[in-house]
């Protein structure tokens, strides 16, 4: 079973291979985070360290037996309580329920360990699966968005 981490210096390289690798398939259904993030991944790296050890984010990591980076969950934007929750999920490993059980996993450490009390997520309306592992992990519809230019949903949990 994959393992929660949070993100520490040492998983840059499995991380920008996680990223590269599933580039495409994560364009499909969320904006393409672009050439300069891969060009500048390091940087972006220890940008996203000293973002967690100031505590306005937590980044996790799903790692599985191998060392390999299965997927990331993040929360964002912590303050007063709350904060907004991101997930990608490899290729490889999707339609395993790893989405579901890894945004649970983090929500129990959102309340757990480091007080929180609310989460919010958004996805796209033609994201299908995000849709159902946000509402299999608790979350319900809070309104209407747009992402990137394309139609979306907004969730809230209360932890």
């Amino acid at each position: 079973m994959p393992e929660m981490q949070l993100l520490r210096p040492d998983h840059a390289p499995a991380l920008l291979t996680f990223e590269r690798e599933n580039r495409a398939y994560f364009a499909a259904s969320v904006p393409d985070r672009g050439e300069d993030y891969f060009a500048r991944f390091d940087e972006r790296h220890r940008d996203l360290l000293a973002e967690q050890e100031a505590g306005v984010c937590f980044f996790h990591v799903l790692v599985g037996a191998a060392g390999e980076v299965l997927g990331r969950v993040n929360l964002v934007d912590v303050a007063d309580g709350s904060a907004e929750l991101g997930y990608r999920i490899a290729e490889r490993a999707a339609g395993r329920g790893l989405a579901t059980s890894a945004v649970r996993e983090v929500c129990g450490l959102a309340a757990g360990s480091y007080g929180l009390t609310t989460l919010r997520a958004a996805t796209t309306l033609d994201n299908a699966a995000s849709q159902a592992v946000l509402a299999r992990a608790g979350f319900t519809v809070t309104g209407e968005t747009r992402l990137s230019g394309r139609p979306g949903l907004t969730y809230l949990r209360n932890l």
